[in-house]
C-alpha cells in the first residue's frame, strides 16, 4: 500500500497501489489513471477539466462523480487540518450553496471514516435560517465549492464575492442559531490574486458589519490552470 492515501482512513480503494478493486475500476480509464495518483491529485485532475481557462462552474460535474465524491471529503479535511483546524476544533459543516451539498455530505462520512462526528447543514437565505441538525453551540465551517471573482458574475447566489474578497454574507443568521464561524472554505478558490489568500471579509448585506473569517481553499484557481 502506499505512503500517499488518506491520513487516517477512507476507501483502501482509492489509496493508490496496483492492488484493490480501485485498479480493476479505472484500468479502462485511459485519461486518468488513479491508482497512480494521491486523493489529491485525483482531484486535481477532475477539477481542472472544468476550471482551467473556462467560466465558472458548480462543479457538480467533478461534486457527483464517483471518484470525485469518494475523495473530496477527505482532501478537504486534510486541507483544513493542513491550515491548522483539525475535525476536534469544529463540530460541524454548512454548505453556502447548493452547489456545496455535496462536499458537506462528503465531508461528514470522510470523517466517520476517521472514527469522528461531524454534522452537516444547509444555510437557507431565502427564510433564514438552517436546514439541519441544531448547531446551538456548535463550532462551524463553512463550505462552497468555488468561491472566486468568477462567482460574483456567473451565479445570482446570495453568497458572492462583492469586491475583491468581500463576501456577501449574513453572519445572523448562523449566530441566530447560537453557532460560531470557524472558517470559511472552499474546494476551488479565487479570492484575491494568489493562492496564499488566508482571510476573507465578510459583508453582512442586512447592516454593513465587517468580519475577518480565515480562508482556507484546496486549490486555487492558479493551481489548475493547464
Amino acid at each position: 500500500m502506499s505512503d500517499s492515501g488518506f491520513r487516517a482512513t477512507g476507501p483502501s480503494d482509492l489509496r493508490g497501489g496496483a492492488q484493490g478493486s480501485g485498479a480493476a475500476r479505472t484500468s479502462n480509464n485511459d485519461a486518468l489513471d488513479f491508482a497512480a495518483l494521491d486523493p489529491r491529485e485525483q482531484l486535481r485532475t477532475l477539477l481542472r477539466e472544468r476550471v482551467a481557462g473556462k467560466p465558472f462552474s458548480e462543479l457538480y460535474a467533478v461534486t457527483l462523480d464517483h471518484h470525485g465524491a469518494a475523495v473530496m471529503g477527505h482532501v478537504l479535511l486534510d486541507t483544513l487540518e493542513d491550515a491548522g483546524y483539525s475535525v476536534d476544533d469544529f463540530d460541524a459543516v454548512g454548505a453556502l450553496t447548493a452547489a456545496s451539498v455535496p462536499l458537506v455530505g462528503s465531508m461528514i462520512q470522510a470523517a466517520a471514516s476517521r472514527g469522528e462526528d461531524l454534522d452537516g447543514f444547509v444555510m437557507d437565505f431565502v427564510f433564514p435560517s438552517v436546514k439541519g441538525p441544531s448547531i446551538k453551540g456548535k463550532r462551524v465551517v463553512l463550505v462552497d465549492a468555488w468561491l472566486s471573482e468568477k462567482s460574483y458574475v456567473q451565479t445570482s447566489s446570495l453568497v458572492t464575492l462583492r469586491n475583491g474578497n468581500e463576501l456577501s454574507l449574513d453572519f445572523s443568521i448562523v449566530e441566530h442559531e447560537g453557532a460560531s464561524v470557524v472558517a470559511v472554505a472552499s474546494l476551488v478558490g479565487g479570492v484575491g490574486k494568489g493562492a496564499d489568500e488566508r482571510e476573507i471579509t465578510v459583508v453582512s448585506p442586512v447592516d454593513g458589519a465587517r468580519h475577518e473569517v480565515p480562508f482556507v481553499q484546496v486549490f486555487h484557481e492558479s493551481d489548475l490552470a493547464e
